[in-house]
């Protein structure tokens, strides 16, 4: 029996796919008995070591292991069962290539692009905060949650958009849920989408602001980025290994410059920037990004600072396998149950798992996964690569983030992520604040802090929260014993920063031209001449929707600048909650989705994530709302507020009576918010089960996926091509030599767009 099968759509023309049907050999079943193994054992170190000291390579074991394991048997469980590809069936990018908005991408290239879209901030700040409660909790849902939660919802939202032309999460809503819960969608999609956006370019600013090496190494990756999508578009089409080496070495020598012109008199004049300015540029930066054609910077630049954000997480893992770091944080510390950490306020259940975010599950992902990659995918078998795979990739980042949080000394953890009203602000009254903690170790010292600081090249490190520095310190801590020694302590903590800018960057830049296809949509539903705006390459309507969209999370970055109350102490846990109320309604149209299209006894597999994030989402949110603990509710801290300021005196971290207008405003808006996203979500939640149960009782199986048309192009099925695709690819390539067939993707795809 052939275990071969070769897919043709047309008798001229080569193969359009190749499916390997080979069964799985003992070799293989031999080595994946054996990763099973060694991941059980790690989990055994982990769960049951306590009061002794714990290797941070247990954790490294235990993860890659569960992954490799998840992506082999739970993806293609899946991929048999729901979303079965087929290779001969043209995708979204090849039946609308107009070389602007949809393209058929290189399987290696668009996965670096979607990657980089999806890791943001999440990953890097969400572990390190949540690192005060231990190391144990948060490992746990980091690796768990993305195999059964944050990885299935990106796959299964990649593949219903990438079955009806690339659509958004909220028109997908409004064409599945109907005019009330597709509405809710759609207006708390976009609500949700500005929150999101914004706390991530806080979390540049805050990486950037005073670093005139994170600024000038991060403004050249733009430059280089635009060579690169030229040098593939019009100079080497399909040359991805050679603008690969090119835009890498351009890459390590902006990040050598920026050291260089930080060190010099005019650099630092010239690229030391304010938060107020950083965050105004970021502005500019995102209109531009979102409006350009994708290939010229977007997907290049995304793939660029994939190198370095892969190569950096993987060389640290390699790091910590060579050094056998000792984690110096509990499993599971006393501020997991008294919820009142210095990091962030709230218990363990629901606050740990809105702090972690997007390194378990994010609803920001949806976004991507049905915005800009659907539009971009050469062929339906590379959703499950790109879609589960990228998402793992994502979680062992925010592993490497724990890991890095829990190997410093604890004293330091704290005196960095701790806000200024409680530290003080100097090293003597941080080593004072952190002693009485009651944490493990030696008790720490001013001179300790200031050494500290000292070491990685900084005046302070004290109140530096966000997360960012302290993985900063953290992946020098490891970096520095295998690689220069203590005296590189200080390059390695602003790579690092300036990796962390970089990894969120491309983040927001994805981000925007997401949401500005989303209301693109969106208007596209009030007709007459609104019509428009449901082609998302219209140039007036991409203009006018970038501009609302940068405007919108613009005003919020600029309030998190200047929130008297620390912008990123009091934005966080609601982008946390944001984030994961867009996770479950994009779960609750997949859900959906699947019950319609006739699959009903496989909806537990998106139901059993949107269970969970719903009782998460929802508890928090009414803590948010409702508590009467002014660290954790913003309704109590606005209430305390109010009455200082009637009595003519100041709250909380207030010191001026502009202060108190800003805490006022600021509360108000987020406790608004908080209500308003429970709300919507709440709603497409209730339709969305309605919707599902109809369906499921009608027994008549229905879909608005969009007509089949056969492929007429190749790309091999995985990132690296078999014996019998490499045979086909050079027929494909001797066809494209001779003229006869044009490479997808090439200079001038608008001119030759397939006429269908």
């Amino acid at each position: 029996m052939a275990t071969i099968e070769y897919l043709r759509t047309d008798p001229d023309l080569p193969p359009v796919g190749v499916v390997d049907k080979s069964p799985i050999t003992p070799a293989k079943k031999a080595i994946f008995a054996g990763i099973a193994v060694l991941g059980a054992i790690a989990w055994a170190v982990l769960a049951v070591s306590r009061g002794e000291s714990v290797n941070a390579v247990w954790i490294v074991i235990a993860a890659v292991c569960t992954y490799i394991f998840a992506y082999r048997f739970y993806a293609r469980f899946i991929e048999r069962t729901i979303t079965k590809p087929r290779d001969d069936l043209a995708t979204p990018a090849e039946i609308l290539e107009n070389g602007r908005d949809y393209m058929p991408m290189d399987r290696r290239v668009l996965y670096g692009h979607h990657f980089a879209a999806i890791a943001g901030a999440g990953p890097l700040v969400g572990p390190v905060l949540a690192a005060q409660m231990g190391y144990l909790p948060g490992t746990i849902w980091i690796v768990v949650g993305v195999v059964l939660a944050g990885a299935v919802q990106d796959y299964l939202v990649l593949w219903v958009s990438l079955k009806r032309r690339g659509r958004s999460l909220g028109q997908m809503a409004r064409d599945e849920l109907g005019v009330i819960g597709g509405w809710s969608a759609i207006v708390g999609v976009l609500v949700i989408m500005m929150i999101l956006l914004a706390v991530l370019a806080l979390v540049v600013v805050n990486a950037l602001a005073a670093s005139p090496w994170g600024v000038f190494s991060i403004g050249m990756t733009i430059p280089i980025a635009l060579f690169m999508g030229l040098y593939l578009r019009y100079l080497r089409p399909g040359k991805v290994g050679e603008v690969s080496v090119i835009g890498f070495a351009l890459l390590i020598l902006a990040i050598l410059g920026g050291g260089w012109v930080s060190e010099t008199e005019w650099g630092t004049d010239l690229f030391t920037l304010s938060p107020v300015t950083i965050s105004w540029l970021l502005i500019a930066y995102g209109f531009v990004a979102s409006v350009l054609p994708v290939w010229l910077l977007l997907a290049p630049r995304d793939y660029l600072s994939t190198f370095m954000k892969v190569g950096t997480i993987v060389l640290l893992a390699v790091g910590i396998l060579v050094t056998l770091p000792v984690l110096k944080a509990p499993a599971v510390s006393d501020f997991a149950t008294s919820g009142t950490g210095p990091a962030f306020a709230g218990s363990l259940f629901p606050f740990l798992f809105i702090t972690i975010a997007c390194g378990a599950l994010s609803g920001f992902h949806a976004l991507v996964s049905s915005g800009t990659t659907p539009k971009l995918l050469e062929k339906e078998s590379h959703a499950k690569m790109i879609g589960y795979g990228g998402m793992l990739m994502e979680s062992f980042v925010a592993v490497m983030a724990i890991i890095t949080a829990s190997i410093i000394d604890q004293h330091l953890y704290f005196a960095m992520n701790a806000p200024l009203g409680l530290t003080g602000g100097t090293a003597e009254k941080a080593a004072a604040y952190t002693n009485s903690l009651g944490l493990s170790g030696a008790p720490t010292t001013a001179a300790g802090l200031s050494q500290a600081a000292s070491d990685v090249g900084e005046t302070t490190i004290i109140s530096r929260t966000g997360g960012a520095p302290t993985l900063a310190v953290g992946i020098s801590e490891v970096f520095h014993q295998f690689l220069g020694g203590a005296s590189m302590k200080s390059f390695w903590y602003h790579f690092a920063i300036m990796f962390e800018a970089l990894f969120i960057l491309t983040t927001i830049d994805a981000g925007t031209r997401v949401a500005r296809f989303m209301l693109s949509d969106a208007l596209g539903n009030f007709g007459g001449a609104a019509k428009k705006f449901r082609d998302p390459s219209w140039r007036v309507g991409a203009w006018l929707c970038s501009a609302v969209v940068v405007a919108a999370w613009g005003s919020i970055l600029l309030m998190g600048v200047t929130d008297p109350l620390g912008g990123i102490n009091t934005l966080f846990p609601l982008f946390g909650i944001a984030n994961q109320l867009l996770a479950a309604m994009a779960l609750t149209v997949v859900l959906v989705i699947v019950v319609r299209k006739g699959l009903a006894k496989w909806a537990w597999i998106p139901g059993i994530p949107l269970v969970w994030d719903l009782a998460v989402t929802m508890t928090a949110s009414w803590q948010k709302i409702f508590s009467a603990d002014p660290k954790v509710g913003y309704w109590k801290q606005h209430s305390i507020c109010q009455t200082a300021q009637e009595a003519g005196k100041m709250c909380l971290t207030a010191k001026t009576q502009d202060d108190m207008t800003a805490i006022l405003r600021n509360t108000f808006i987020q406790g608004t918010l908080s209500i308003i996203f429970a709300v919507l979500v709440l709603i497409v939640a209730i339709v969305g089960a309605v919707v599902a149960f109809r369906a499921w009782r009608s027994g008549q199986p229905t879909t608005t996926e969009t007509p089949e048309e056969p492929s007429k192009i190749f790309a091999p099925s995985g990132f690296v091509a078999t014996a019998a695709e490499k045979e086909v690819q050079k027929q494909w390539d001797e066809l494209i030599a001779a003229g006869k067939v044009r490479a997808s993707g090439a200079a001038h795809a608008h001119a030759h767009a397939h006429a269908r």
